[in-house]
């Protein structure tokens, strides 16, 4: 097994190593083609710019849901203090819902995840 490792990493560099690079083919615009095609750019930023907004404001709101996943996954280990030293006082039962926000927030968090680019184009909410 080690042996197999070693040998598939061995393979990989050299695949890498050795692999030729692609040349890469620069061409110039011509400025009057340029100063041509300018103000159709313009107009065309103008008809896009409500569409890339709107997809910036969801992505906005997606990644706020992400980090208040991320925040939530700490409720675990405060439930398990409110449930073990609180439960005196009692903060047993808050202890306990904490701790499943805390176990559900990877989950969700996953899920916000795997909804991102979804959620830009307005599919996900």
């Amino acid at each position: 097994m080690k042996f197999c490792r070693k040998s598939l990493i061995i393979i990989m560099l050299g695949v890498l190593c050795f692999a030729p690079a692609g040349s890469v083919k620069l061409n110039a615009m011509d400025p009057v083609t340029i100063a041509i095609l300018a103000p159709v750019a313009i107009k065309a930023a103008e008809v896009m710019m409500p569409y890339v907004l709107q997809g910036l404001k969801n992505a906005g709101i997606h990644l706020v849901k992400m980090g208040l996943d991320l925040a939530g996954i700490l409720k675990l280990p405060l439930g398990v203090i409110q449930s073990t030293l609180g439960a005196p006082v009692g903060m047993f039962q808050d202890g306990l819902r904490n701790m499943v926000d805390g176990v559900l927030a990877p989950l969700q968090l996953v899920w916000h995840t795997l909804t991102f680019p979804f959620a830009i184009f307005g599919y996900a909410t």
